[in-house]
């Protein structure tokens, strides 16, 4: 081929059923371009058992076909030579991968080509169009396939077919939208050495919490995720942005995981995780020894701002308390910045020391409307000042007591944003929440609020029927 893709190689198979553990391979086909033109190989292979009627009649695959034929064993090192360097590609291609990979794990041998699924390829280049089938798509394009319109559900057909597709790409789509597409779909994992195989086909495809651990099960990096196969092996496309993503790959020796029921448990449990493990690599969640906010001190004519101590107990309990902030630093650095977009006055929020009447720096500058000369009265001042504050107020804990969310297998106790832990069933939590609330935490306190306003937000109506 002209374009610059990978070598590729078109697989079809047949079998005895569905299950790649528990069936057995029939027919095997393999088509490669090479500078000669098509190579093409094909052999029906002995499955060692019966074919089920309704997979003969499908297939026109009977037993007496396959007795004399080679079982996988003979023609496994033909099926490696075949497929080494090469793309693995095939409609379906979990169906036709899967079974090859069982196949030669029970020869234990590691399979691991990289694949190219021309259903997904199909759905990618056609959002628009309804059915992915192999049928449909021949149907849709128009597909001149040949001696393969009489070898439907046979390895050689069906092969020749997804060959034909691929033929037809090259003149429908636009180069760099097809070179992207088989790029995207060829970006599976290539697992470290570390990792065993059959990783991608342990990890479950629901919400949860994983972990990478190094060497002598050193925490590495915790992470949650939406839909765990998809994000931990993403960690192993290839495609490393950082520097810390492929040194992370590096050293990886094991990926363990905590399946969840919803993605804010996922957040939870990741949260707990990171601040009891500490891994290298994470960077958020770490535990953060003090917590700090700016408090609102009323007085006679007004109010004055006040940095709290730290982990002040009211902090969720009690109003008139603004902004999350790690450090002092950071604290006096955030309201600096609101004084300065707001236009409000530094001696009087206490950004800066100025002698009764003086003004302060940003009055001098015309930013300031002057409530340090008394150009602004001071009850003026606070109420822009308590303007500029609202949106960052910390909300209240909305509860009477402790919130118990349930989990996968548990309950989660929480109480004045803080995680007070797990229980395994109802008297568990009841206990739980009766105990003095852990300190304000900040991320917990994150995870919740962004939670509620998840919820907060009109669901979105369905499209009227046509």
């Amino acid at each position: 081929m002209s374009r610059p893709y990978p070598p590729l190689a078109f697989v079809d198979l047949e079998t005895t059923g569905g299950s790649a553990q528990s069936d057995r391979i029939t027919e095997i086909a393999i088509l490669r371009f090479t500078p000669d033109g098509v190579d093409e190989w094909s052999t029906l292979v002995n499955p060692g058992r019966p074919i089920p009627r309704p997979i003969q009649s499908l297939t026109g695959i009977n037993d007496a076909m396959v007795a004399d034929a080679p079982v996988f064993d003979d023609i496994a090192d033909e099926v490696r030579q075949r497929l080494a360097g090469h793309v693995f590609v095939a409609h379906n291609a979990r169906f036709d991968h899967g079974f090859l990979k069982n196949a030669f794990a029970r020869l234990d041998v590691d399979f691991r080509p990289r694949v190219l699924c021309t259903v997904r390829l199909s759905r990618r280049l056609y959002p628009d169009v309804k059915g992915h089938g192999l049928d449909a798509v021949i149907r849709r394009h128009g597909l001149d396939i040949g001696e393969a319109a009489a070898g439907r559900h046979r390895a050689l057909g069906d092969t020749r077919a997804l060959v034909a597709f691929w033929q037809h790409l090259q003149t429908d789509i636009d180069a760099e939208t097809l070179r992207a597409a088989v790029t995207k779909l060829c970006a599976l994992p290539s697992l470290p050495p570390g990792l065993p195989a059959e990783l991608p086909d342990q990890l479950p495809r629901t919400p949860g919490v994983y972990r990478f651990a190094g060497v002598n099960d050193a925490p590495l990096y915790i992470g949650k995720a939406v839909d765990l196969r998809r994000r931990v092996l993403s960690h192993f496309s290839g495609d490393h942005a950082r520097a810390t993503s492929m040194e992370l790959s590096r050293q990886v020796r094991a990926v363990t995981w905590t399946a969840t029921t919803t993605e804010l448990e996922a957040l939870l449990v990741e949260a707990g995780q990171v601040k009891a493990q500490s891994p290298l690599y994470n960077r958020q969640l770490r535990k953060h020894e003090d917590v700090f906010a700016w408090q609102v001190i009323p007085d006679l004519v007004s109010g004055r701002l006040v940095l709290s101590a730290p982990n002040d107990p009211r902090l969720g309990a009690s109003p008139d308390f603004y902004g999350i902030f790690s450090t002092r630093a950071r604290a006096r650095s955030w309201l600096r910045h609101l004084v300065d977009e707001h236009g409000l006055c530094a001696v009087h929020t206490g950004v800066e020391k100025q002698s009764p009447g003086k003004p302060c720096f940003a009055r001098q500058l015309h930013r300031c409307l002057g409530a340090c000369t008394g150009h602004e009265s001071t009850h003026a001042h606070f109420e822009r000042l308590m303007q500029a504050l609202e949106p960052h107020a910390v909300a209240l804990w909305p509860h009477a007591g402790a919130l118990t969310l349930p989990g996968a297998g548990m309950l989660h106790v929480l109480n004045r944003w803080a995680y007070v832990g797990a229980a395994a069933n109802a008297d568990e939590a009841e206990a739980l929440g009766r105990q003095t609330p852990p300190a304000f935490d900040a991320d917990i306190y994150r995870i919740l609020r962004g939670a509620q306003a998840r919820a907060a937000e009109p669901a979105q109506e369905e499209p009227a029927a046509a």
